[in-house]
């Protein structure tokens, strides 16, 4: 063999070497680390908290415990709802405690501080509870993920459905933040592109202590809808309020853009009897959704939410990713798992796009009547299943700067 042949076989060896030995040992200081940002004492605990704790556990056992040969550890903390305090402790865990992938984080205003930190940083972060459409907008990063839902979808969903069903004129009740903001605006849009019309709306204060004047402003505009642009607390408060001053015995109807399983549960099907919602989980739609929303009950003894489930999701998501290259390099983990169909017992025909939005299907669901209800946790009709094409914004409309820049 010639000199510069052999040379070159010598080095293309060596390539091979360098990269398979790069592949064995490319998990960063030989543990993968998932810490679960939450609210572990607020008004969101309920439908994230130690619920998302329990799902993330949950994904972890379910894959074995460990990735790559490497073992895998969960942590947790309480970002207390205060952006400052989210962005704190994810600049902690990324430089001082290794973490790997944050994920969770309820509350857009957390969620949105948080993505500021993983993109500088470098890091992962996959929001399950932060729903604001700018995250995947204007505010995408490469190392950031919307897994389970947006504004734009449950707006979508709702205010679509309940505008063709007859409701053609809206008021908005709207807590004063960028989610809220968010909803407002996307079922503003959907209301007046079937027919409707927005009469008027109002903004509230996050986790107000009293909303009655609120409601009775929604009240005295005679709108027909009442559209309910928050959520947990704010939202199951306001449906209570309207309740108590006879919103709906006037013939008015609210519509929550933001309902989850446990504020149904909270509010009774009495006072929730009729709501139309979406969402991207319910925990008896088939065999899959019942075994493993069992298996969460019989730990926390009540059925998870769709963010608790999207929690277990992603994380299975984005430990097969690292399986299947060998690496936790962030990138590299990202691109195998928008390579990948997501296929599960959450997600129904997902993929995940090159803005971070994970596509997928939802369902409009109707909250049945007391007597319609068989046992506990029985508490919704299935009325359609959206296609997550329709739900989700398109790719194109979507003002991310990565994807212009392709």
């Amino acid at each position: 063999m010639p000199g510069h042949c052999r040379i070159a076989a010598v080095a293309a060896a060596t390539c091979v070497l360098l990269a398979a030995g790069g592949v064995r040992a490319q998990i960063s200081d030989d543990v993968v680390k998932i810490g679960v940002l939450t609210d572990l004492s607020g008004p969101a605990s309920d439908a994230t908290g130690q619920g998302s704790v329990t799902a993330a556990e949950m994904a972890v056992a379910d894959f074995g415990g460990t990735v790559a040969g490497k073992p895998i550890k969960v942590i947790s903390a309480n970002h207390q709802l205060k952006p400052d305090i989210g962005a704190n402790i994810a600049r902690q865990w990324y430089d001082d405690e290794q973490v790997d992938l944050i994920v969770d984080v309820p509350v857009s205003a957390v969620g949105l501080a948080v993505q500021e930190v993983s993109r500088q940083k470098r890091k992962l972060f996959i929001a399950e509870s932060t729903g604001a459409d700018v995250f995947t907008g204007k505010s995408c990063s490469p190392y950031s993920m919307q897994w389970a839902f947006d504004t734009h979808a449950l707006a979508t969903g709702t205010a679509k459905a309940v505008t063709q069903r007859g409701g053609k004129t809206w008021f908005f009740l709207t807590a004063d933040y960028a989610f809220g903001h968010s909803l407002e605006a996307d079922a503003s849009r959907v209301a007046e592109a079937n027919g409707g019309r927005v009469v008027g709306s109002v903004n509230f204060p996050f986790n107000s202590p009293d909303l009655t004047s609120f409601v009775l402003q929604a009240q005295s505009s005679k709108a027909q809808i009442v559209g309910i642009a928050a959520g947990p607390p704010d939202n199951t408060h306001a449906i209570k309020i309207g309740g108590e001053f006879g919103l709906f015995q006037g013939g008015q109807q609210m519509a929550g853009l933001l309902i989850l399983i446990t504020d149904v549960n909270g509010l009774g099907l009495k006072a929730a009897q009729g709501l139309l919602l979406t969402t991207s989980f319910y925990w008896d739609m088939d065999d899959k959704t019942r075994a493993w929303s069992k298996r969460f009950y019989d730990k926390l003894h009540k059925m998870p939410t769709m963010w608790q489930a999207g929690t277990y999701s992603a994380i299975a998501h984005y430990l097969a990713a690292i399986k299947a290259t060998g690496t936790d390099e962030p990138l590299t983990v990202a691109a195998k798992m928008r390579e990948t169909p997501i296929e599960d017992f959450f997600a129904r025909h997902g993929r995940l796009r090159e803005d971070g939005l994970m596509v997928h299907d939802l369902y409009l669901v109707e909250v049945k009547k007391p007597e319609e209800s068989k046992r506990p946790w029985d508490y919704y009709k299935v009325l359609q299943t959206i296609p997550g094409e329709q739900a989700f914004p398109r790719l194109e409309d979507e003002d991310c700067p990565i994807t212009k820049k392709q």
